[in-house]
Order: C-alpha cells, then structure tokens, then sequence
C-alpha cells in the first residue's frame, strides 16, 4: 500500500510532463501543414519504387 504512495505521484508528474511537452508541439506549430497534402498528392516527385 506504500508503494503507491510513490506511484501515484510520479505517475501524475509523468503525465504532466506529456501534456505539457503535447501543448508545445501544438504551440510550435509542428501539426500544421495546410499546403503540404494538397501539394504531394499531385507532385509526381515521388517513387513508388525507392531505391534500397
């Protein structure tokens, strides 16, 4: 029963640390990509074969 007296704990800093390091990418703006898609479906700059 001790145990997660530690457990619990740790595993909301844990969490938090996600959530916050989430909240960053989302603040960078690292999902943001509005021309990206539309662009490389219609690039024919693509192999469907890539070299090994």
């Amino acid at each position: 029963m001790n145990v997660l007296a530690y457990l619990i704990p740790v595993s909301l800093i844990l969490g938090g640390l996600g959530l916050a390091a989430f909240w960053w990418t989302l603040r960078a703006r690292q999902y943001d990509d509005p021309d990206g898609d539309s662009q490389r479906i219609l690039s024919d700059d693509h192999d469907d074969a890539p070299k090994p």
